[in-house]
């Protein structure tokens, strides 16, 4: 019997050295540096206001009428009325307007998005020049938001239901024509924050500067909070 007790008492023993050499050994080894990395880019988020070059009156700046409008996207645009939008991209007489770096297409309820092929790279030069512009004065990136493009003449139609300024005759008809809304902007990276103030008077100047260059008429849409463009 205590053989028995001595044997259980030095098989115990031995097992606590076992023990202790392991942690003393494992204390010791060298270990791989944990590095633990962020799900998600932290950024710390920046109030920023931006210089532009924009000094004067929206609506004196931008006051192309209808008419003007109208005849630009007769020039300009598809001829044929009404568009048939599926034949027309299979001829390649309308292309699609999708959010990319340079602007986001909004939600259309009484749009299609298409352009003429020449409007939507107008469209996409005007959008790169925002975004340059703010780029180089520090702004991080925002987009512009596109909310009106191609109209057939039933969307027009139901859009006199309820806006009564809208017009039969529009340049919205021939896929030349855009609005773009300057009441909100998209964020593209949560760097800086910039008041959708100086974003709108940057568009502004960007507007004024493809006008005055012969790429594109302007009405400043004051109900419809939108800049109403046709391109050139």
């Amino acid at each position: 019997m205590i053989k028995r007790y001595r044997y259980i008492i030095i098989g115990v023993s031995l097992l606590f050295f076992v023990v202790a050499v392991a942690m003393t050994i494992y204390k010791y080894m060298p270990k791989e540096e944990v590095i633990i990395k962020p799900s998600e880019t932290y950024y710390i988020t920046v109030q920023k206001d931006i210089k532009t070059n924009f000094k004067g009156s929206y609506r004196r700046t931008f006051n192309d009428k209808n008419d003007v409008h109208l005849k630009a996207a007769k020039s300009y645009g598809i001829v044929s009325q009404p568009v048939d939008i599926e034949k027309s991209l299979e001829e390649g007489a309308l292309a699609e307007v999708i959010t990319c770096d340079y602007y986001e297409v909004d939600k259309l309820t009484h749009s299609h998005p298409y352009l003429v092929p020449h409007a939507k790279e107008r469209l996409d030069e005007l959008g790169e020049a925002f975004n340059q512009a703010l780029a180089e004065r520090g702004g991080g990136s925002y987009r512009f938001i596109i909310t009106s493009v191609l109209r057939k003449e039933t969307d027009i139609k139901r859009l006199r239901r309820w806006n009564v300024n809208s017009t039969e005759n529009s340049a919205h008809l021939f896929g030349t024509t855009v609005d773009i809304t300057y009441r909100r902007f998209s964020k593209y990276t949560p760097q800086f924050i910039i008041s959708d103030l100086d974003l709108k008077l940057l568009l502004a100047e960007t507007l004024q500067k493809f006008r005055e260059e012969g790429k594109c008429y302007v009405k400043y849409e004051v109900k419809q909070g939108c800049f109403h463009i046709t391109f050139r």
